[in-house]
């Protein structure tokens, strides 16, 4: 390089120190992942009058399941709000299939003593 040459600056954002484009597409990440979990939270929400209107076919259960997978991995206060539930009624986790759980909380069922159960 000679003298007069000067490298070439990118431009940072000040809060994140990362380009433009990235903290754009940073944000609309952020974004599209609170849609996939509003779209959850109105599909749990949506699988109850489903389910009840469909009784032989069970189309609700579905439904639900798949709600509550976009709610708890799209979104921090859903996953929150469902681990309370959890803590809460600790009987509700026992009708969770496994492979659910490691989807949603990344981790086992847990297993009731005998006496709660």
């Amino acid at each position: 390089m000679a003298d007069d040459e000067t490298t070439p600056m990118t431009e940072t954002t000040p809060l994140t120190g990362a380009k433009p484009s990235v903290a754009i597409r940073t944000g609309f990440n952020t974004a599209f992942r609170q849609v996939l979990a509003l779209i959850g939270l109105f599909m749990i929400a949506l699988s109850i009058p489903i389910g009840l209107l469909t009784p032989l076919i069970p189309v609700g259960l579905p439904f639900g399941i798949l709600g509550v997978v976009l709610l708890g991995r799209n979104s921090v206060w859903g996953h929150r709000w469902m681990e309370s539930v959890l803590k809460r009624h600790p009987r509700v986790e026992r009708f969770a299939p496994n492979w659910l759980m490691k989807l949603v909380f990344a981790r086992e069922k847990r297993i009731l003593p005998r006496s709660r159960r």
